[in-house]
């Protein structure tokens, strides 16, 4: 199994670029940083998540012996000398980091990590930051989406076993609880992360008994404060009416199948009938955001939803797109600036800041893109330093910190934003400085003028 620090996760052509920057003898120092270009569909806002683990790596990456003797064998190296295998058998990551907290809301062409570090050691983590920022934030967006359609209901992550991979689902576990969620049901990520856990039972359960009350009367027995009791698996009022009958209330039901919105209301009047109102409805089954918002229009009485596939896969947009640009290089005691300009995908020069504004009730109602020297008043800045010579700067806060700082951003955003549909889009805007440092690059790289130094 591949070392979760190791310098091989990452795509091939950083390495080759790598080899290049060593054996050219090309020592600059770059700043790249790590964006959205547009919002994927049905979006209307973003959630950073996934900083944690980005930092993690960038502190422990290392090649170890026999990954850079798989290198020397790969015929790509063939021609590559032997101070680039020197080179990583000393790689450590000494650069500097500037990023949006978690749970910091973002949106398209903002940055939300700064990289500023020697180019080759910049170019290899780029794979690593791209996919660990990518996933989780799209995790945590989605679970933004589906705790504000819930409308204050509890929200669970079931999740896991639908991941592409059970790293992602636990991951992505951590990012749902960023965004909103109450717990998982997985507990590896209970126990590497603090995140609450719930479960209940599953169909099996009840079907190897002989009789479905047996099923729930043993279960009483062993779990008595927390058994929540799956009742559809043959008929969800004779299954109720069996748990009354045998006396002992149940923590919850859970319904997974079926009409819910009616199984949801006759449960509820039968449980008050027995005496039971306080016995929770938990709801299952192919659940998103769409879905739980129309079941709650509908009346349904339904205490909370766990919710997986959709969560896990953020399956109606499941890629962000996330990209990782060039935007300086020093080199030689002189600052050049770099940026894109092919079609579609141009890019903005120079190192930046991200301010935003709020009105006097706190509500955000524009971000400024901005060289990172600028000053706009009223702007608060976004990116603050998380890692200076390859060392974070402070030990990660804990992740309830995250997660409240997530719903204060959801808070604060425009009312018209937080809905599941909407035609609004939040206004983000160039700087004038930047802007015109822009145009003076496209000159340089189209009209033969001198490079604008900085």
């Amino acid at each position: 199994m591949i070392r979760p620090d190791s310098g091989l996760l990452t795509d091939l052509y950083e390495l080759t670029m790598a080899a290049g920057y060593v054996q050219t003898g090309f020592q600059a120092r770059a700043t790249f940083e790590l964006f959205v270009r547009e919002m994927p569909p049905h979006r209307s806002y973003l959630v950073v998540a996934g900083l944690e683990q980005a930092l993690e790596y960038l502190e422990r990456v290392h090649f170890a012996a026999d990954e850079i003797a798989y290198l020397r064998r790969h015929p790509v190296f063939a021609n590559v000398g032997e101070a680039f295998f020197r080179y990583l058998e000393q790689f450590r990551f000494t650069g500097d980091v500037w990023a949006m907290p978690e749970g910091s809301i973002f949106f398209p062409a903002e940055p939300l990590l700064r990289v500023t570090a020697p180019i080759a050691e910049a170019q290899i983590l780029e794979t690593y930051l791209l996919a660990t920022l990518n996933h989780q934030s799209l995790v945590a967006t989605k679970a933004a989406r589906i705790v504000t359609a819930a409308g204050g209901r509890q929200v669970i992550d079931f999740g896991t076993r639908r991941a592409q991979g059970i790293e992602a689902g636990m991951l992505a576990a951590r990012a749902a609880y960023i965004g909103g969620c109450d717990g998982t049901s997985n507990v590896a990520a209970g126990h590497r992360f603090g995140i609450p856990t719930y479960g209940t039972q599953a169909h099996s359960w009840i079907m190897a008994y002989e009789q479905e009350e047996e099923a729930f009367r043993r279960f009483q027995e062993v779990f008595p404060e927390y058994a929540i009791l799956l009742v559809d698996t043959y008929d969800v009022r004779a299954a109720i009416e069996k748990i009354i009958a045998g006396g002992r209330k149940p923590r919850g039901i859970r319904l997974d199948s079926g009409d819910l919105v009616a199984d949801s209301q006759w449960a509820r009047r039968r449980l008050q009938q027995a005496g039971w109102g306080d016995v929770q409805i938990f709801a299952s089954g192919n659940l998103d955001e769409y879905r739980i918002a129309a079941l709650i229009e509908r009346g349904a009485e339904i205490d909370g939803f766990g919710v997986g596939t959709a969560l896990v896969t953020s399956e109606d947009a499941p890629a962000l797109g996330v990209v990782y640009k060039l935007v300086e290089v020093e080199a030689e005691e002189e600052r050049r600036l770099a940026a894109k300009f092919s079609d579609a995908k141009t890019t903005y020069p120079g190192r930046k800041q991200v301010f935003r504004f709020c009105d006097a009730r706190g509500e955000f109602y524009q971000d400024l893109i901005a060289l990172e020297d600028e000053r706009p008043a009223g702007g608060e800045p976004l990116l603050v330093p998380v890692m200076r010579g390859g060392k974070r700067l402070q030990p990660a806060p804990p992740l309830a910190e995250l997660r409240e700082r997530c719903a204060n951003a959801l808070r604060h955003l425009p009312a018209a934003l937080r809905r599941l549909e909407t035609t609004s889009t939040y206004p983000v805007r160039y700087s004038q400085q930047l802007e015109a440092l822009q145009q003076a690059v496209r000159k340089r790289y189209r009209g033969g003028v001198a490079a604008p130094k900085r």
